[in-house]
């Protein structure tokens, strides 16, 4: 089975990528993926964020997708990410079954 390419992307300004990398992780492995593979990666100019299309800190992309799109026509930019978990309330990381579901949705893309 293939492994789908899992990123995340960071803006140093924003104090949770670590705990949204460390949830990653465990979500990975928690379906049998490999967590070793996250492709960390620092967005730290307004040219990197528009050409990345870095909507905020932290930003999970699994095969190049936003594990929790927001609505149309947000900015890009270096700014912190706010993210509505499932049950109602904010965060500063996804919901962990949002990206659990991401992550196996990638593996049912790529089954054979």
């Amino acid at each position: 089975m293939p492994q789908p390419q899992v990123e995340l992307l960071f803006w140093d300004g924003c104090p949770s990528h670590p705990q949204a990398l460390e949830d990653l992780r465990a979500a990975m492995a928690d379906i049998g993926l490999d967590p070793d593979t996250v492709l960390v990666r620092e967005v730290d100019t307004d040219q990197r964020a528009e050409r990345e299309r870095f909507l905020g800190s932290p930003t999970i992309r699994v095969d190049g997708e936003d594990v929790d799109p927001p609505p149309g026509g947000e900015p890009v930019g270096l700014t912190c990410r706010i993210y509505r978990l499932r049950d109602g309330r904010f965060s500063p990381t996804p919901d962990p079954g949002v990206v659990r579901d991401a992550l196996s949705n990638a593996l049912t893309r790529s089954a054979p």
